[in-house]
C-alpha cells in the first residue's frame, strides 16, 4: 500500500493525515509566524517625511524575519511527510501553492503531489473524511 498523506495548511498551523489501513494518524505542526508586529513608537510615515529611508528599512527586516519563519515552517512539514509516497494539499489560504513550490525546489527526495486544491476552514473530522475521499476517487 502506498503511503498517502493530506496535509490542510494555512499561516497557523498544518494538520498533516496520514491514511492507514485501520485508520489514520494526525499530527499537528504549529507555524509560530507572527502576524503584524507592531513595534513602540512605530508610525505610519508620509512621502515627505526625511526618515522615510530608516522606515523601509526596518520593513525590510520584518519582511525577511517573515520569510525565514515561513520557511522553518515548511521545513518542518516537510520533514514529516518525508517517507511518504503521495500527497495532496488543500487549505483556505495560499500557504498550500507556496509549500508545493517549497517541496518541488527543496526537497531532494519529495513525494508525489497529487492535486493541490482550496477549501474552506475544516474541523479534524472534516479534514480527514476529504482526504479519505480523495485518495478513494484518485
Amino acid at each position: 500500500m502506498k503511503k498517502q498523506v493530506g496535509i490542510w495548511i494555512d499561516t497557523k498551523k498544518a494538520v498533516i493525515i496520514f491514511l492507514k489501513k485501520n485508520g489514520e494518524d494526525i499530527k499537528i505542526v504549529n507555524s509560530f509566524i507572527e502576524g503584524r508586529e507592531r513595534v513602540a513608537g512605530e508610525k505610519k510615515l508620509g512621502k515627505s517625511s526625511r526618515f522615510e529611508i530608516q522606515f523601509s528599512n526596518f520593513e525590510k527586516k520584518k519582511e525577511n524575519r517573515k520569510i525565514h519563519e515561513v520557511q522553518n515552517y515548511f521545513r518542518k512539514v516537510v520533514n514529516e511527510i518525508k517517507d511518504t509516497d503521495e500527497v495532496v494539499l488543500f487549505g483556505p489560504a495560499e500557504m498550500k501553492t507556496e509549500l508545493e513550490k517549497f517541496i518541488l525546489n527543496e526537497s531532494l527526495q519529495a513525494p508525489i503531489i497529487k492535486r493541490v486544491e482550496t477549501t474552506d476552514s475544516m474541523t479534524k473530522n472534516q479534514m480527514v473524511a476529504w482526504v479519505k475521499k480523495f485518495y478513494k476517487t484518485n
